[in-house]
């Protein structure tokens, strides 16, 4: 890579039940779009994702979707209510939630496990993709580790080793620091966006907002220290 001209680089914080974070990374691949159609000749952006749980105190075996409505907004007719703006939002984005399907609240430890792991295998990006579509589309209980191996499968993953890397606590501390990491440094919801570790974006802002903030940060790197 030309060291004159490096790859912009996007580190995202978000968290697999988050429906903010979905519409979010769908928001962000319109403005990869753009940013490509306007620079051609650019390295291709560095995407990472990182983790951050919405419900670090459930429990491993996550709760039924009931019991956790009922908690978090007083029932499914407030979460409805609730749920509309995101459905909306959703659809704009072309994405079909399917809150009806889930039946169970997953604590996600396990699921940023994978992500993680997606890295060294080059396919996070569609290990995150994969977690989405099986838990907003599908309803899929993301507790269950056959579930998850299928997901990461279905991502490029080797089934078998996830399998293996599920059953044991590998990177679960990792997970867990960089947790904390996220919010020892500010940030209180997600998704929230970091171009080139100088700007940020919180929420899932529309595409040009995306697009501005990565120019923007391209163009300060650029300036001289």
């Amino acid at each position: 890579m030309d060291s004159m001209n490096p790859a912009l680089k996007i580190d995202i914080v978000s968290d697999v039940v988050c429906p903010w974070c979905f519409v979010g990374k769908r928001h962000l691949e319109r403005a990869l779009g753009r940013y490509r159609d306007r620079h051609p000749d650019a390295p291709a952006p560095h995407v990472r994702w990182h983790p951050f749980q919405l419900n670090p105190a459930l429990p491993a075996g996550g709760m039924p979707r009931g019991e956790y409505l009922a908690r978090k907004f007083g029932g499914p007719e407030r979460a409805r209510e609730i749920y509309a703006r995101v459905e909306a939002a959703g659809r704009n984005a072309g994405i079909r939630f399917a809150f009806d399907r889930i039946a169970m609240q997953p604590n996600t430890t396990d699921a940023h496990r994978l992500i993680h792991r997606a890295e060294d295998f080059g396919v996070q990006d569609a290990m995150v993709e994969s977690l989405f579509a099986g838990y907003f589309l599908e309803g899929l209980d993301l507790t269950r580790p056959d579930t998850l191996a299928g997901l990461a499968a279905r991502a490029g993953l080797p089934r078998d080793e996830v399998a293996e890397y599920l059953a044991t606590d590998l990177d679960r501390d990792l997970i867990a620091s960089r947790d904390e990491h996220a919010r020892n440094i500010g940030i209180e919801g997600v998704p929230f966006f970091i171009f080139n570790q100088r700007l940020s974006v919180a929420g899932a802002q529309p595409p040009d907002v995306l697009l501005e903030t990565m120019e923007q940060a391209e163009a300060q790197s650029a300036q001289p220290a």
